[in-house]
């Protein structure tokens, strides 16, 4: 079973726990067929502290989303431990699972479709109060026009639609009411890449402020490593439904291990870190069915460096260097810093 990726400091409570998480999805054929069995997520384990951002990057296909459903309370696990706060997801009552889910909220990808085009802002954002608290008509409204100023919008926000607001605007939006209800943990799943460049960095310099004025944990999917450069803490690399290397943002990026997140820093210009070429690594083939994955090392299909090990034996994820990275010819990127980590 993998381990969590250590924290930084261990006697804080995480705000979330995942152990082994798996979510296996069967796929039926109809009567006279034998139904298969994907794998979406292949038994990831990690932690998130208060004030901390965990981002889980890959390709379309990894299992992120999946991930971040599982986490968000949207789709149960198959198998595997969750916790939110001292609370198992997994083990949990039906009443408890309502109070968790008040815990932790969920951030979409696309601003133009996650807000209700018939009601206006004061509506969106009052709505989870109406749904979840005593709170009177008064006190809702008080509280909705404190997130509009919180997230930066103005007074007279609060009586428009969602059509009069810019891309930008739409997701301060979202953001305020995924607040309402005083989460400890925000799930982001792809938060700015419908947006344009120069108002990405708007919203992840939002973000950051939040987290530091409000101590949010924030599981943060993404597919663009120049985003997650800017705010995440850690970083967790997935490839068809496993976790290949897991630490923290730092250490990814100067030595990067494992040869797919190699890949995917020297594919993004401006980022490349010490141990990776400056050159492109293109990689080679199609990504994988998850309905018939690889039997050994689920990236020996494209890996450059692949050998008879790779193509027949799984790596499992193991600490070197710093990090936990499931590869079984790791040591031989390691530069003398590193190893001496």
């Amino acid at each position: 079973m993998s381990q969590p990726h250590k924290p930084s400091d261990p006697s804080v409570e995480p705000v979330v726990l995942a152990r082994d998480l798996k979510q296996v999805y069967k796929i039926s054929h109809g009567a006279f067929r034998k139904a298969d069995h994907l794998q979406a997520v292949s038994g990831v384990s990690f932690s998130i502290n208060p004030g901390k951002t965990l981002a889980v990057v890959g390709e379309s296909g990894c299992g992120k989303s999946t991930l971040a459903r599982m986490v968000a309370l949207i789709e149960a696990p198959t198998s595997g431990q969750l916790a939110l706060g001292k609370v198992d997801v997994v083990g949990a009552s039906t009443q408890q699972r309502q109070a968790l889910r008040r815990t932790v909220q969920l951030v979409f990808q696309n601003p133009f479709g996650s807000l209700n085009p018939r009601k206006k802002i004061g509506a969106i954002l009052q709505a989870p109060l109406d749904i979840n608290t005593d709170l009177g008509a008064d006190e809702r409204a008080e509280q909705a026009r404190a997130m509009l100023a919180l997230v930066g919008l103005r007074p007279e926000h609060f009586d428009r639609y969602p059509h009069e607001f810019s891309g930008g605007q739409r997701q301060r939006i979202a953001i305020a009411r995924a607040l309402m209800l005083k989460p400890g943990l925000i799930v982001a799943d792809e938060p700015v890449s419908a947006l344009d460049v120069s108002i990405q960095a708007q919203v992840l310099n939002l973000l950051a402020d939040l987290q530091h004025e409000l101590g949010l944990a924030y599981l943060f999917i993404s597919h663009d490593l120049g985003v997650v450069r800017h705010i995440a803490h850690d970083v967790m690399v997935m490839y068809l439904g496993h976790a290949v290397e897991h630490g923290d943002k730092k250490t990814l990026f100067a030595q990067p291990l494992h040869p797919y997140t190699q890949a995917l820093l020297a594919s993004t210009p401006g980022i490349a870190g010490s141990g990776v070429s400056r050159q492109r690594i293109v990689l080679k083939g199609e990504l994988p069915s998850p309905l018939n994955p690889p039997s050994g090392c689920v990236f020996s299909t494209r890996c450059p460096h692949v050998t008879p090990q790779c193509q027949s034996e799984r790596p499992v994820l193991r600490e070197l260097a710093g990090r936990q990275l499931a590869c079984h010819l790791a040591e031989q990127f390691v530069q003398p810093a590193a190893a001496q980590h």
